[in-house]
């Protein structure tokens, strides 16, 4: 076999196995809803957007209105898509669909969770994000129509 072979043998396993995920942007008073992952979780103590994989079957908007039914225990109406992107860990790839949530019922609980937190959407920058959501900083920032002061990169409270 040549190296050529070889080489693209190679590549062919090595191809990431790629698994569809949907997040939601959440808003009130100005602030986003985050969570911090759970220590027995991978990205342990990292923050996200509350969201989860699409089950087979599931269109994207429907499996993120079931996933922030289990996270948050809210009845959601999954939005307008803002953004896609993807990434990968190592042989692990992820399609990230971020919606807009505008209005649910119910008040959002930390079920799955460690804590949840209402922030203001330029706060992400100082927060431990998983690195697919920091890679894509400027675009989340966008979506959300982040708009920065000229004289200063943080929001005060």
């Amino acid at each position: 076999m040549s190296n050529d072979s070889n080489a693209s043998k190679t590549r062919r396993t090595r191809r990431a196995h790629w698994i569809p995920v949907v997040a939601g942007f959440l808003r009130k008073d100005g602030r986003i809803l985050i969570g911090q992952r759970p220590e027995n979780n991978t990205l342990a103590g990292q923050w996200e957007f509350p969201g989860g994989k699409i089950e087979l079957g599931e269109s994207p908007e429907e499996a993120l209105a079931r996933e922030l039914r289990e996270e948050l225990g809210i009845e959601a109406e999954v939005g307008e898509l803002k953004l896609a992107c993807t990434h990968t860990y190592g042989d692990v790839g992820i399609l990230i669909q971020f919606y807009e949530i505008r209005f649910w019922k119910g008040e959002p609980k930390a079920k799955h969770h460690m804590m949840l937190e209402w922030i203001y959407p330029e706060e992400l920058r100082d927060r431990a994000i998983p690195e697919a959501n920091r890679k894509i900083l400027d675009r989340i920032e966008n979506a959300l129509g982040v708009q920065w002061p000229k004289s200063s990169s943080s929001r005060k409270s």
